[in-house]
């Protein structure tokens, strides 16, 4: 049986090596029990039930789906990147659990050796709040880029997408101080990503994986023949690979969404890929097996000090 989900500081230095790539996981927040019935309506504790490989990491004896927000970082082709940001500390949220926290994460980032200074390159795998929100931070009342040395990529399909969008004002407001400000640093650059994805660098691909957002990527890493997946929200949380068919209540293109996640977990099926979530609970990381009509997570656990 797998061990309950670590917490404290050994947790946030949490990592998995892929060929000669040490993946960090970079802690910021686990997200509360009520996360899990808003986000995925579809995966209530009948259906949770019939997936007993969710317990006890990844959902609890009532059926309550764990999820956490954090980011990936790693240092690839001299790069030092970073995967997503999260949500940002002092943030004004419509979201609750978003709304104005106060957490360790660039503590967490440090620790990893990852100090704010030296991150080179941040891959945004889409434009939604609880993705960007460590973009900036406040420095003498005004949002700045939290990497000021750092180039931030995203598809240029997202940014577009988004551009064109009727905005509500809590999606205004995540665009003013998470968005905008690197905008305005010229930090922000936008690639289009082929059906074939883009390279980067040799070992880092863009992966194309619309639906949860028209621009939305996923980032692959191989090295010495070994290969991970940093899924983003193509895949929220693992209960998806036993009903591919669970759509997040905030997927643009529920039907797009639901199209790339089933021909996503098909290709990594019984692979030795290793399929690291954005938003997977401790242990957060592990291969996709084929599991009775569908599939299930086999966990990796993380490497700790």
């Amino acid at each position: 049986m797998n061990a309950p989900p670590a917490t404290g500081p050994a947790a946030a230095l949490a990592s998995w090596t892929v060929g000669d790539i040490t993946v960090h996981r970079i802690d910021e927040v686990p997200l509360p029990p009520a996360t899990g019935p808003w986000l995925l309506p579809g995966a209530t504790p009948d259906v949770v039930a019939e997936q007993d490989w969710l317990r006890p990491c990844f959902a609890d004896d009532e059926g309550v789906l764990r999820l956490d927000s954090h980011s990936f970082a790693f240092t690839l082709g001299g790069l030092r990147v970073l995967v997503d940001t999260g949500i940002g500390n002092g943030k004004q949220r419509a979201n609750p659990a978003w709304h104005g926290l106060n957490t360790g994460y660039l503590e967490h980032l440090a620790a990893a050796g990852f100090p704010p200074d030296s991150v080179d390159l941040v891959i945004l795998t889409h434009l939604h709040a609880d993705h960007v929100g460590w973009n900036t931070r406040r420095v003498n009342g005004e949002w700045i880029p939290t990497f000021p040395y750092a180039r931030y990529l995203t598809s240029r399909a997202e940014r577009a997408f988004w551009a064109a969008y009727d905005r509500e004002d809590a999606r205004e407001q995540m665009f003013r101080d998470s968005v905008t400000p690197v905008e305005e640093a010229g930090l922000l650059d936008l690639v289009d990503v082929p059906a074939e994805g883009y390279r980067v660098v040799p070992g880092l691909r863009l992966v194309p994986t619309p639906g949860h957002t028209p621009g939305h990527l996923a980032v692959e890493l191989t090295s010495r023949g070994r290969t991970a997946l940093i899924t983003g929200d193509c895949v929220h949380h693992p209960v998806q690979l036993g009903r591919p068919g669970i759509g997040a209540c905030v997927d643009i293109d529920p039907v797009q969404a639901e199209a790339t996640r089933r021909s996503l977990l098909g290709s990594l099926a019984d692979t030795d890929t290793l399929v690291l979530g954005t938003h997977f609970a401790p242990p957060t990381a592990g291969y996709v097996i084929t599991h009775e009509d569908a599939y299930r997570l086999s966990p990796v656990p993380a490497r700790t000090p």
